[in-house]
């Protein structure tokens, strides 16, 4: 179809092309190789089927915005098409008479299916680009106090124009190409239905006219994608090359909100945590070149959510601009471009965003590196955590409770110790709070009971157990943790369990994903989990019996119990990241009890507040706190009993309560189950 001379400028325009495109490719592979760490290219073969399918299913996107993701999809699934449409341009372009796929039923359903996606590029971006730019949805948006790289203000905007306008004229070249060409032939196809309708509208065009614009259409089709490539390596469309990336090589993990350890015995090591871009890990800067600036994080992200400066995408943002634009030889700290200490201090850790993102990020990892940083290398951290950090240190707990006064939780109750009892079956790790919280011993006793009530074989570690470390981790006191985690792992190992038993996620979360690498591989569970396969096994005897009731059709009402309504609060220490969601909920479905689930629940669970060691410090300023935000929709389920699986839900959502005037009890599983324990 090209001419001669067209066909050489064609070749240098991709040969010049290539050169622009390599430098940006180059520049970016320099800068993530400076990153701590190095790819673990073994996961490739293991991933890579995962890796196409979640890639063309977008399966990662549905969970969120389902309109916009559609049209998103049509994008992406034509643009990825167009693969093999712009290869065979090419191909057709420099033979004569070449017939991409043939002229036979192969051929036709190549061409049917780029028919129906082209226009499907066309709709999708064409509404995508309404929606940015004239609906604006706030979720797009970034406020006005979050720190944000100055020119990201505009240029977030500017380069999805640029994206978009560049997608539509693209595509829509080329379709107009094919009408052209349909139109020369004076025949139509059945296999692009689309394009021979229009091809009916240049009825009446002079072949030579007709010749020109099937050129003209190629150059624009083609042309552009030359014309983009070298801007590519700068602009968000730079995603569809890291998000696969993200999925195959990101280190492998046990849970989401799992951290990798500190080496405090390297002396040769001179930062901990991270205070500048290259104190981050290859992969963390990476996610920068592979988000895509949609906000998901931000979406859902608690504190964000409440009106604090937090913005995880902005994070993200910030990085790629800085890496665009303002990286020198001398790197600027984290906390001056990145994030503020404001946004910093108000994570909650929950691992939202990391669970949302539709590419992999992990924007949480970087938060609680750079607080590593802070604590560890400039001693600067909320002045609140420091009574909490010595009470760890102390009496090995934050609420700095002596040892000695570990198992006044369980006076009048049997309870055994490891000492009495020193080969049981399960190890209860009873956990700071339900040992020393008030509020918390409750659940401790209820559980208690329960496990009494169905003859288990278990023991607590008694005075000789301490924190768990999860608070000082996660505030960024890494060094704690260290101690902490080496003393809990050896005690461990001592013993030699067969089974632990938390009543907290936090502890579950640390003890069962972050210990392994001190040493310490332990089968956890949680205390709903294990109330659940009590109650399936018939060995918990309750006043509701639920196989019974289902058996002789007996209503409610002829039991024990008053018919309650029940909605139930996932911890996202155990629902989102250790994904047990199914769990405590069947617990609660065996009472027969009707469970009312709030909109946001299981994975997407909406944050108590009291994670990321915000327990022992005052909420950042904010529209409303976070406990008041999930405990209003708790309570517009009209549930009589608000269910928890965790001792700092239970604080947070009890003081929500209080705070709300609500009759609303808050009660956590153990204590509803041992409520109806048949005495």
């Amino acid at each position: 179809m090209l001419t001669l001379p067209e066909k050489l400028l064609f070749a240098l325009a991709v040969l010049t092309s290539a050169i622009f495109t390599w430098r940006g490719v180059r520049r970016i592979i320099d800068i993530i190789g400076k990153g701590r760490g190095k790819p673990d290219w073994h996961l490739i073969p293991k991933r890579l089927l995962s890796t196409i399918a979640k890639t063309l299913t977008l399966k990662p996107t549905w969970r969120l915005r389902f309109g916009a993701s559609l049209l998103h999809a049509f994008v992406v699934w034509g643009f990825t098409y167009y693969l093999l449409v712009n290869l065979g341009d090419v191909l057709s372009a420099y033979i004569p008479n070449f017939h991409f796929f043939g002229s036979g039923v192969l051929g036709g359903i190549y061409r049917l299916l780029a028919d129906i996606l082209s226009v499907g590029v066309l709709i999708g971006m064409s509404s995508l680009l309404a929606r940015r730019f004239i609906v604006r949805p706030r979720v797009l948006t970034h406020a006005e106090d979050t720190m944000l790289h100055p020119k990201a203000r505009k240029g977030i905007a500017r380069d999805s124009a640029i994206v978009g306008v560049f997608i539509l004229l693209h595509v829509g070249s080329h379709f107009l190409g094919e009408s052209f060409l349909l139109a020369q032939s004076g025949h139509p196809d059945p296999w692009q239905p689309i394009a021979s309708a229009v091809a009916s509208l240049w009825t009446g065009l002079a072949p030579n006219s007709l010749n020109i614009m099937v050129h003209i259409a190629f150059w624009m089709a083609l042309g552009l994608i030359l014309a983009f490539m070298p801007y590519f390596p700068y602009s968000k469309h730079i995603h569809l090359f890291f998000a696969p990336l993200n999925f195959l090589l990101k280190p492998q993990r046990r849970s989401i909100g799992e951290l990798s350890a500190l080496d405090f015995e390297d002396e040769s090591i001179e930062q901990f945590g991270a205070s500048t871009l290259t104190d981050l890990g290859w992969e963390q800067i990476m996610d920068a070149y592979a988000c895509i600036m949609c906000n998901r994080c931000t979406e859902v992200c608690p504190a964000n959510t409440t009106g604090k400066v937090l913005s995880p995408a902005a994070l993200e943002i910030n990085k790629r601009y800085y890496l665009n634009y303002d990286l020198g030889n001398n790197p600027a700290p984290l906390i001056e471009f990145a994030i503020s200490e404001e946004a910093l201090w108000a994570c909650t850790a929950c691992g939202a965003c990391v669970d949302i993102c539709p590419v992999g990020n992990e924007p949480m990892r970087d938060i609680l590196d750079i607080r590593r940083g802070m604590v560890l290398m400039e001693n600067n951290f909320p002045e609140q955590w420091q009574t909490a950090f010595r009470g760890m240190e102390r009496t090995a707990n934050p609420w700095n409770i002596p040892p000695t006064e570990r198992m006044k939780w369980a006076e009048g109750l049997h309870v055994p110790t490891i000492a009495e009892n020193p080969n049981p079956e399960y190890l209860w790790w009873v956990g700071c709070a339900p040992a020393t919280d008030v509020r918390a011993q409750k659940t401790a006793r209820a559980f208690a009971e329960i496990l009494n009530h169905a003859g288990l074989d278990y023991a607590v570690l008694g005075e000789a157990e301490t924190c768990s470390g999860d608070s000082a981790r996660r505030a960024g006191n890494e060094y704690l943790f260290y101690e902490l985690a080496q003393g809990n792992v050896a005690t461990f190992n001592e013993i030699q369990p067969k089974r632990i038993i938390t009543t907290c996620p936090h502890c579950l979360h640390t003890i069962k994903n972050e210990y392994p690498v001190f040493g310490g591989e332990y089968e956890v569970v949680h205390h709903t989990q294990l109330i659940n396969k009590l109650m399936g096994e018939g060995k918990l005897k309750l006043n509701v019996a639920s196989r019974e009731l289902k058996a002789n059709h007996h209503p409610p009402s002829t039991f024990n119990i008053p018919p309650s309504t029940i909605t139930f609060h996932d911890p996202c220490y155990l629902g989102r990241q250790n994904d047990i969601i199914e769990e405590p909920r069947q617990a609660l479905k065996d009472l027969s009890v009707n469970l009312i689930e709030m909109p946001r629940h299981g994975a997407k669970s909406f944050c108590c507040g009291a994670g990321g060691a915000q327990m022992w410090k005052e909420e950042e300023h904010g529209s409303e706190s976070v406990n008041a935000n999930r405990f209003r929709e708790a309570a517009a389920t009209q549930a009589d009993i608000l269910a928890v699986g965790c001792p700092f839900c239970m604080v947070m959502m009890t003081d929500a309560a209080k705070n709300a005037g609500s009759g609303m009890q808050v009660q956590d599983i153990a204590e509803i189950i041992a409520a109806q324990l048949a005495k």
